[in-house]
């Protein structure tokens, strides 16, 4: 007789920069979301596969909350809150801190709106001591109806194991969505797209990667299986774009040297990328441009 398995989805949500794609990549196992030390580094919302033998978790990692200075940021925050209403478990990713700010509260009044399990993770404990994380359970433990309260540290992999577990406690028993050995719908043109612009935004200066966006002009392999791959970052000031590619064009091939080597790790494939770079200003603000570099407004 089979055994029944378990499936669903789960959303991370919490304010940018809290840790939420470098806890889904390891929750899943292997890279897919892209991470930085900037805030508002997610975009879209990005669904990775997990399977094993209890059954399969299908993760949304979703924008931070914040708030919108600009189209490109209500649309983040709406596709962040709009998945709360499609999930079957929730995790909300907070810093271990007794301050609860505007923020925070902003999160817990649309948590306290839905009816399915709520999972707090206090992520980054590695960072502070454990007064400081027993203090920071306290401060948070009624603001919402929580299912469980986890603490965790995302970059050190500490309770990521206990968290699967508690996942897999909450959601519904059911088919599986996907095949064992898929672990993203992510189509391979937005990976290499995502790869490049996390290495902008680790290279670039502080107030330059809020305005770039990398679109994949082209994308084909050639018979002997090298992948050529033509991009194009897109920037808002004609002296961003002197910046991003460097004097001599130093920084644009850094940038395409290190992008090139994940994405040749990631397919599996020798890779050709080649990068130029434009200008196209206040695209954040512009529903047309937004929707060509893959942020739909309307959706």
């Amino acid at each position: 007789m089979a055994v029944e398995k378990k499936s669903g989805f789960v959303t991370l949500v919490g304010r940018p920069n809290v840790g939420k794609s470098t806890l889904m990549n390891h929750l899943i196992g292997q890279k897919i979301a892209i991470t930085s030390e900037k805030p508002q580094t997610t975009r879209n919302r990005i669904q990775t596969v997990y399977t094993d033998d209890r059954g399969q978790i299908i993760f949304l990692d979703t924008p931070g909350i914040h708030k919108a200075k600009n189209r490109l940021g209500e649309y983040m925050v709406n596709v962040a809150e709009h998945t709360l209403k499609e999930v079957d478990v929730i995790l909300w990713l907070v810093e271990p801190t007794t301050f609860i700010g505007a923020g925070e509260r902003h999160i817990a009044e649309q948590l306290n709106k839905v009816s399915v399990p709520v999972i707090l993770v206090i992520n980054k404990v590695d960072t502070v001591t454990q007064e400081e994380v027993a203090a920071s359970i306290e401060a948070y433990k009624n603001v919402c109806q929580f299912a469980e309260i986890v603490p965790a540290s995302a970059l050190k992999k500490r309770n990521t194991d206990l968290l699967t577990e508690l996942i897999f406690k909450y959601l519904p028993y059911g088919p599986q969505f996907y095949d064992e050995d898929t672990v993203t719908d992510q189509p391979m043109r937005q990976i290499a797209a995502e790869l490049i612009r996390e290495k902008a935004l680790r290279l670039l200066d502080e107030e330059i990667p809020h305005g770039i966006a990398v679109t994949i002009e082209q994308m084909t392999e050639r018979k002997n299986g090298i992948m050529d791959i033509e991009a194009t970052i897109i920037c808002e000031r004609d002296s961003h774009k002197g910046i991003i590619i460097g004097k001599g064009g130093a920084m644009l091939k850094k940038i395409g040297s290190v992008a090139r080597r994940e994405i040749e790790a990631m397919m599996g494939i020798k890779v050709n990328l080649q990068l130029w770079v434009k200008v196209r200003k206040e695209w954040r603000d512009s529903e047309i441009l937004m929707k060509n570099y893959g942020y739909n407004p309307k959706e």
